[in-house]
């Protein structure tokens, strides 16, 4: 393995942290949204340095249907997304917090 996993590991360290940081400090839907993914991309970089690491390829198999599903859970909640800024003419989470209509 050329790279070290202690260097991936820290990098989808900071990668998970910062997407948690956007996730908790934003108010906008899309911002949040992002956060997720460099979450996910964080998790899928953690996932194919440990299957380089030990040779087997698990990790990225599983990698490819956590791609398959992250790009099914955009489609969605960007549709949510269009469907709420319609709806309350802002994309502010805070507008969103009440069950009511």
């Amino acid at each position: 393995m050329i790279v070290p996993m202690s260097h991936i590991l820290a990098i989808s360290a900071v990668m998970f942290v910062m997407g948690l940081a956007c996730v908790l400090a934003q108010r906008n839907l899309i911002m949040i949204l992002i956060g997720f993914e460099i979450m996910l991309n964080a998790v899928g970089l953690t996932l194919v340095g440990a299957s380089a690491l030990w040779q087997k390829v698990d990790g990225q198999i599983f990698v490819i249907f956590l791609m398959a599903v992250t790009s099914a859970e955009v489609a969605i909640s960007l549709a949510l997304v269009v469907y709420l800024r319609r709806r309350k003419a802002t994309l502010e989470a805070d507008a969103f917090s009440g069950m009511k209509g």
